[in-house]
């Protein structure tokens, strides 16, 4: 029955398993997002609690979308136990610097699924991953972008204080 239930699925065992750790990857940026979030509202940075609040959803959002495409191919999602999840840091910008370290982690995983894919010819798997390849330029950039208000502004004075202020007014354009 399992050979069976095998050629009913349109994915192979190699790349169902790396996109259920996948799964769980993102399960943990969520987690982890919404630690940040939290670390950041009991230390005074409202704006960057929304900003992790909200890359929290997102990384959810990811999730789910990976989730529901294994099922839809016939395979078998898994529901991740996620632990381990960071909740102190030593400051402002070490939130900052591990985000941007968390999305080059899952930029990396998701280049190694699509070059399984590619080896193994999964077209379709490889253009549903073309969405979360494109979606990774714009969290990198996000998360780059965030690190250098550090740069820019200072964190002298008021600057922890502005760069809280400016996190929320990223945005990425492909223009």
């Amino acid at each position: 029955m399992k050979d069976l239930m095998r050629i009913k699925c349109l994915l192979s065992q190699d790349i169902e398993t790396l996109l259920n750790q996948q799964i769980k990857k993102e399960a943990h940026s969520s987690s982890l997002y919404l630690s940040m979030a939290s670390w950041c509202n009991q230390n005074g940075y409202d704006f960057s609690a929304d900003y992790f609040t909200k890359q929290s959803e997102e990384e959810r959002m990811h999730q789910l979308k990976l989730f529901k495409y294994v099922l839809d191919m016939g395979g078998n999602a898994v529901s991740p136990e996620v632990t381990g999840i960071k909740t102190e840091f030593l400051g402002f910008r070490e939130v900052f610097e591990d985000a941007l370290e968390a999305e080059i982690a899952i930029t990396q995983s998701f280049k190694n699924i699509a070059a399984k894919c590619h080896k193994e010819q999964d077209f379709v798997t490889m253009e549903f991953l073309n969405w979360f390849l494109k979606e990774q330029r714009e969290e990198e950039y996000k998360a780059r972008r965030a690190l250098e208000l550090f740069e820019v502004i200072g964190e002298e004075g008021t600057g922890r204080w502005e760069i809280d202020k400016h996190v929320n007014k990223i945005t990425y354009s492909e223009d």
